[in-house]
């Protein structure tokens, strides 16, 4: 339970940031959180198909 609220507060503050921030510097954010995140799922793949875990 402690763990959602502390989501949801952590939510609430990130929306509320993006509110104040101008659009562009939204998207160039989100295009790089987005690249991270699709670098790890492909790191994560080509791990698990040669059967290590890092």
């Amino acid at each position: 339970m402690l763990f959602l609220v502390a989501a949801l507060l952590l939510l609430g503050v990130t929306l509320g940031t993006v509110a104040h921030v101008p659009l562009g510097l939204t998207a160039v954010a989100a295009a790089v959180i987005a690249a991270w995140l699709a670098v790890f799922a492909l790191r994560e793949r080509h791990a698990r198909r040669r059967g290590t875990s890092h």
